[in-house]
């Protein structure tokens, strides 16, 4: 009779937990206070997953694929974003108040890899089922991702064999719960529809990625988000570029940098051209939640590389 509640109980407990549950590690590169990975860590547990945050402790924007290596991380110089973590303390830890909540003084990468080599282990005694970056206070479209931390996280992930999601929303949802909260609930939709056709296979193939980007909305606006599957292409509507005088760049003058220094700063572009209209930018700009895969590596397609043996078939030995 014991053995039979003991099975009922297991059963019980087997039918309370998702079908698909996970054991995801979630980072970003806008620091570990941001409201839309707080929102995203409460949702996904929501869901029934097992969830850890690592993150940096400073918004890392920008920092792509940056990291410190045989740098010792040593007590913070000055409080953590957020100010729930103060200088002094040690330059990896958890936030006081939420013990999966975790940040490094450091680049994203390095906070993804704090996550993948110290925490994992920890916690699972093995790697993540799952990597989400983000959601990113800002999208990360075409050629912009080379410099995003957000996207870098999950190409370092998948190159570890894990399947790893970036995920950007608008900049409206920096410090905003409400459109944070509605950025993690399209989030776990995704996921929830990758999962969805999963079976006993692999989240994803073994070396890609996905990137994608959630158009802006406003509160209550996400239930109409529409989803599309999409390309990099070669148009963005910000493309960065150097300047000699911020002072006389108007974008970096509405952003309220007027010093008279050399710097970076973007130039907007006007309409895509009819070529671009499938790219990850262009249907972004109309409204779109876009999908797009990405590859783990630099490595040519087959035509270039044999192009390339071709042209130097009198230098190369083999």
């Amino acid at each position: 009779m014991k053995l039979r509640h003991t099975a009922c109980a297991l059963l019980a407990l087997g039918l309370a937990t998702p079908a698909f549950a996970l054991n995801i590690l979630v980072s970003n590169d806008d620091g570990f206070a941001a409201a839309n990975v707080r929102a995203l860590y409460t949702r996904l547990k929501a869901a029934g997953h097992d969830v850890i945050v690592s993150a940096p402790c400073q918004d890392q924007s920008g920092k792509g694929t940056s990291v410190n290596f045989l740098t010792p991380l040593t007590p913070l110089a000055k409080d953590c974003r957020g100010g729930t973590v103060k200088a002094g303390a040690p330059a990896v830890g958890a936030d006081p108040s939420l013990s999966d909540i975790h940040y490094v003084d450091g680049t994203p990468v390095m906070a993804t890899m704090y996550g993948l080599d110290v925490l994992a282990p920890a916690r699972w005694g093995k790697a993540p089922d799952l990597v989400i970056s983000g959601p990113n206070e800002g999208q990360n479209l075409g050629a912009i991702v080379n410099s995003s931390g957000t996207v870098s996280n999950v190409i370092f992930s998948a190159s570890r064999g894990i399947p790893s999601i970036a995920i950007s929303a608008d900049t409206n949802t920096k410090d905003n719960a409400a459109l944070a909260d509605e950025a993690a609930i399209l989030t776990v939709k995704f996921v929830d529809a990758l999962l969805a056709k999963r079976g006993n296979g692999a989240i994803l193939p073994t070396g890609t990625a996905i990137n994608v980007n959630l158009p802006k909305f406003e509160a209550g606006g996400s239930s109409a988000v529409q989803w599309v599957f999409s390309r990099f292409g070669t148009y963005t509507s910000m493309t960065p570029k150097f300047v000699a005088n911020l002072a006389q760049d108007p974008i970096a003058s509405a952003y309220g940098v007027n010093y008279p220094y050399p710097g970076v700063t973007f130039a907007l572009n006007s309409t895509p051209p009819a070529a671009e209209a499938g790219s990850e930018a262009a249907l972004n700009g109309k409204g779109y939640a876009t999908v797009t895969t990405m590859q783990v590596g630099f490595e040519a397609r087959p035509q270039a590389q044999q192009w390339l043996r071709l042209r130097l078939k009198d230098l190369l030995t083999q």
